[in-house]
């Protein structure tokens, strides 16, 4: 079982664990342990999981960490547990910060094994960064969390690759922070910025600070609630038209039986799956035969036609379809005259990835 199956299962089983979860060694075995495996560590095998692994810290002897993940020998990442439920503020970032600085490991995870958070000393070679730059909450799962833990995962890990992508998360979380406290209550400076913005030359007062502030408030939730919303009514929009496409190619075969595809009209299809196949997979190409002509198709969808073959009448067409959708039948006399489309075809494909990318 992969990773992804893995965690899914683990994920499934935490809200009835949580509850009966009273010890520590009870969370390592039921929810850190499996965590650990999920990622693909043998967690019985000492020379890639050591348990209570010693990291003595100045006159301090015998210091222990729950879990140490070793590659070639030397540990990669430490890894401090709390009993399921517990805070995982205060204590257990104290002990990683002193464990950290005497051990070759770059990654440091502390765990309650429901919410997990990772370090790394970004800021300063052997000095373990304040903020995590990665927290996954199993009762809360999100997949851009899960996806990034999954580079920990023994098959796929590389410190580098992982540092770098650390890097990246941790700006990313704090600018998303900073930017949840500004929706919220938006600072004088940046209240200031929008002003003078809008108003070159015009003096910032304290009563128009006070107003602004406002303003900027309910601007920033605004936007915030029509973006979410455009979201949604483009995934409902899609979802209603993939129902109606289904629908209408069952209705299609239901209505039109005893269509026969002609070897021209094979032919004409790989031709304009050849031509394509430039600037999209051609495994995305599809075809759709009727009665009146064969429908070719960019991801076996109504809505994304690439053209038509109308080949069933003595003067061959073939039709293509301009930014609004409306068809256009191009006379040609022999299917080799469809290359003659090539540069029309190309964007009519491009088009379409171009309008879902911005439907996200």
């Amino acid at each position: 079982m992969g990773f992804e199956e893995s965690i899914a299962s683990l994920i499934k089983r935490v809200p009835q664990l949580v509850e009966i979860l009273d010890t520590e060694e009870a969370t390592k075995t039921a929810l850190v342990m499996p965590f650990l495996a999920a990622l693909g560590y043998d967690v019985f095998d000492p020379a890639e999981v050591v348990p209570e692994f010693t990291a003595d810290v100045g006159t301090k002897k015998g210091e222990k960490v729950d879990y140490a993940v070793v590659q070639d020998g030397d540990p990669v990442m430490l890894v401090e547990c709390k009993k399921a439920g517990m805070s995982l503020e205060g204590a257990s970032i104290h002990q990683l910060f002193r464990y950290f600085s005497v051990t070759p490991a770059r990654i440091a995870l502390v765990t309650n094994g429901i919410q997990y958070r990772f370090f790394a000393d970004l800021e300063k070679p052997n000095l373990l960064d304040s903020r995590p730059f990665l927290e996954l909450d199993l009762l809360a799962p999100q997949d851009t969390a899960i996806k990034e833990v999954q580079k920990l995962a023994k098959g796929s890990f590389n410190l580098e690759t992982m540092l770098s992508s650390a890097t990246e998360l941790k700006y990313t979380n704090e600018i998303k922070r900073v930017f949840a406290e500004q929706l919220e209550e938006p600072d004088e400076e940046l209240v200031r910025f929008f002003f003078k913005s809008l108003n070159p030359g015009a003096s910032f007062t304290a009563s128009v600070r006070d107003q602004f502030t406002g303003l900027v408030k309910r601007a920033f939730q605004q936007f915030v609630s029509e973006r979410v919303s455009g979201r949604l009514r483009s995934a409902l929009e899609r979802e209603d038209r993939e129902a109606m496409d289904a629908a209408a190619a069952a209705e299609e075969e239901k209505e039109e039986p005893g269509i026969v595809t002609t070897d021209e009209e094979l032919e004409g299809y790989y031709i304009v799956k050849a031509i394509v196949s430039q600037v999209v997979d051609p495994d995305r190409v599809f075809h759709r035969d009727t009665k009146s002509y064969m429908g070719i198709l960019l991801d076996d969808n109504n809505r994304k036609s690439i053209c038509r073959l109308w080949f069933n009448t003595k003067q061959k067409y073939v039709g293509i379809f301009n930014e609004e959708k409306n068809e256009k039948r191009v006379p040609i006399e022999t299917t080799k005259d469809i290359f003659l489309l090539t540069d029309f075809l190309r964007d009519t494909v491009q088009r379409y990835d171009e309008q879902e990318s911005e439907s996200k």
